[in-house]
């Protein structure tokens, strides 16, 4: 029988070593996306989510759930990710068997997105990978966790997005294979109650929910 590993008690240097995955410099998203301008409704759209969620932070901690409610919900249905062909899963479990090890890894995604257009295929393209934690607790917790599920589809495709977040702070993640080596870069840490890192937040979740058309 494997030794069974949750996600969640792993360090960074675990994953690094359990999957042999490579952490490269800080990436850039000019460098991946053409960061569209947004429409004023979405800036006003924009503005009511951080307004939404200063008022809830005012009163202490948020829990996980709420991050969900309060910010990512309304920031994934305004950047598209509520539209066909898109597809949303919640609490999916996930095991990796550790290459070259009698481990296995074990969790459970917060969200995913999904190609619907391909939900019957074998291997459905995964557009983005979150992982949330309660507004209390730092994002680089959850790197760990959201890097091992992430991975999990690297087997099926040579890049993923992933996306740690707290409701205040987000941390994307590009995550891409080769035949040599599996490789992750963290892009620039933004802030939602920061106005340029809220307006830069929506374009770049604009950005990745429109991957899903490369794939038709």
């Amino acid at each position: 029988m494997p030794l069974i590993l949750e996600a969640s008690s792993l360090s960074l240097n675990d994953v690094h070593r359990l999957l042999k995955l490579e952490k490269l410099g800080n990436g850039s998203f000019t460098d991946v996306f053409t960061l569209e301008p947004l429409s004023e409704f979405e800036q006003q759209d924009l503005l009511r989510i951080r307004n939404d969620f200063d008022r809830y932070s005012s009163d202490g901690k948020i829990s996980e759930g709420l991050v969900k409610f309060l910010t990512l919900a309304p920031l994934m249905r305004l950047a598209g990710f509520f539209d066909v062909p898109i597809r949303l899963t919640m609490e999916d479990s996930i095991a990796i068997a550790v290459e070259d090890e009698a481990k296995r890894i074990t969790g459970r995604m917060d969200i995913l997105a999904i190609s619907n257009s391909q939900i019957n295929a074998a291997s459905p393209f995964w557009i983005l990978v979150i992982e949330t934690k309660n507004s209390a607790i730092e994002v680089g917790e959850g790197l760990p966790q959201l890097l091992t599920y992430a991975f999990k589809n690297l087997e099926q495709q040579s890049s993923v997005w992933g996306l740690v977040t707290n409701g205040l702070r987000y941390q994307f993640v590009y995550l891409t294979r080769t035949q040599q080596q599996a490789t992750y870069q963290l892009m620039p840490l933004l802030n939602l109650n920061e106005s340029p890192d809220a307006i830069e937040l929506l374009q770049v979740l604009k950005s990745i929910c429109q991957l899903v058309n490369l794939q038709k």
